[in-house]
């Protein structure tokens, strides 16, 4: 039996703020289901506030005791549960975990570099040892790094293999060589490993130790080779190019199901799209939109940062609303300005749009369920996982060629009387390009018998995990 063991932050259904969530949520027990018998899988997460009564009641005490971490001892405790074939382990410190947000606090170095080194240090109390060991992201970076340095003469530790993830290659968990040893317990001869550009990178010292460094889809494994989506590791990428490959993130088709979801209006299928009608008519009553289905829904649900496009649409929506008969809705929290510029936008067309600038799942299935067509202009998309809800619940995207969009959104076009693709999509960073894709979207939606073809085309595509948890599968058996 091959048995692997993920690290990682955050996990679906039990603490999550974005996409290594849903990933950390779903991929584990697909692959659980996939191996059948012959694979274990366990996933090693911290035990945050957040994490609810409802799941802590079913968990079970492991173990406790005092670990050391640098001059320190502290406690580090186990708790576990079961759910969907996979064993979750979650890493009890209250000092670094009772708090109210996951991450943004002044000592993340040292909070995740306890959770790293207890990840790490906790298998032998378990009496499990992974064939591979896959980590995720720089919160979780330096358990690749300890495992290499301070674990690999210890009995049990010395055959392990390991994964090391990039979901946001932005984030690398930087710091300066004066704490190399009181917060990271490195000695002077561990500090080529993270040593880049001129300061302690968690990340690089991941990718230099890992057996195989992935990405969350193929296009952006070969994006981040280059300085302008790299932030600065190109060089390190290069170096180690060899082990870095892409395999596409999948979405949970349990969650995000428009046939069984509890909280939109009417449930459909591609086989039913006069139901999607009724979410919308629904939707557009709730937020006090005119209840009409003769104009196009459109939507962006996105933080809202500038990499997500926003400047794009900010650049040509005035225009849009200005020219065509639609209707638009944003959902999502990030910059002032953007928040601003939205509400603004809302108060000039009043019967046109409505910015709900708030973080909200359940709200923003809704949205799903009522929108015609979507915007994703990104500047820059790891993989992405926004499209591919959008189009499991029938909506036709407007993405940008990069990243995980690339991968996963071809354009839309006919030939000899056949269609073919399952969205729009444009290649340069550019208003224009974009306001001419969303207007081609328009136009098809405004045809209902291509509209009705295009949205089933676009629903039976599959964006679930079975295909990629193939291909983790076949990534472990090589290592």
């Amino acid at each position: 039996m091959k048995k692997i063991l993920f690290i990682g932050a955050e996990a679906m259904p039990f603490a999550a703020t974005g996409g290594l969530g849903d990933v950390l949520g779903s991929l584990p027990a697909e692959i659980a289901k996939a191996g059948g018998e012959d694979v274990d899988v366990r996933v090693m997460l911290p035990l945050y506030s957040a994490v609810s009564q409802e799941w802590r009641a079913q968990m079970k005490h492991e173990c406790d005791y005092q670990m050391s971490l640098s001059w320190r001892m502290v406690y580090c405790g186990v708790e576990s549960l079961v759910k969907d074939g996979v064993t979750y382990y979650f890493i009890d410190n209250e000092y670094y975990f009772n708090r109210e947000a996951l991450y943004g606090h002044f000592d993340d170095g040292e909070r995740f570099a306890f959770f790293s080194k207890a990840a790490i240090d906790v298998l032998s109390k378990l009496d499990f040892y992974p064939d591979v060991i896959h980590a995720h992201d720089w919160q979780a970076a330096m358990s690749v790094v300890y495992l290499d340095r301070k674990y690999r003469r210890i009995r049990g530790y010395e055959n392990i293999k390991t994964v090391f993830t990039i979901h946001n290659i932005e984030y690398q968990g930087k710091y300066d060589f004066l704490i190399l040893g009181d917060v990271f317990e490195l000695k002077n001869d561990s500090k080529y490993i993270v040593e880049y550009d001129g300061c302690i990178n968690l990340m690089k010292g991941a990718i230099a130790c890992a057996n195989k460094v992935t990405t969350v889809s193929p296009r952006y494994a070969e994006e981040i080779k280059g300085e302008e989506h790299s932030h600065g590791l190109s060089q390190i990428l290069n170096d180690n190019a060899f082990k870095l490959c892409g395999i596409l993130n999948g979405i949970d088709y349990d969650y995000y199901n428009p046939q069984t979801d509890k909280t939109i209006s009417k449930t459909y299928t591609w086989r039913s799209l006069k139901n999607k009608a009724v979410n919308k008519a629904a939707f557009q009553q709730e937020v006090g939109l005119p209840q009409r289905d003769d104009v196009p829904l459109i939507s962006v649900i996105s933080r809202l940062a500038s990499h997500k496009g926003l400047d794009l649409i900010t650049d040509m929506i005035y225009d849009l609303l200005s020219t065509r008969d639609v209707q638009f809705v944003v959902l999502g929290k990030g910059d002032v300005k953007y928040e601003n510029f939205f509400r603004e936008l809302e108060q000039r067309f009043p019967d046109k749009v409505r910015a709900m600038l708030i973080y909200d799942r359940d709200l923003s299935k809704r949205v799903y369920a009522a929108s015609d067509i979507f915007l994703m202009p990104s500047k820059s998309e790891p993989c992405g996982l926004s499209q591919m809800i959008a189009s499991r619940y029938g909506v036709i995207p407007v993405t940008r060629e990069t990243g995980g969009l690339y991968d996963s959104i071809k354009g839309y076009w006919e030939k000899d009387g056949k269609m073919l693709g399952n969205g729009f999509t444009f290649a340069n960073y550019s208003a224009a390009e974009l306001a001419d894709r969303a207007c081609a979207a328009i136009d098809l939606w405004n045809n209902t018998e291509k509209r009705n073809k295009l949205i089933g085309r676009i629903m039976r595509t599959d964006f679930s995990w079975t295909a990629s948890a193939k291909k983790y599968i076949e990534m472990y058996e090589s290592l």
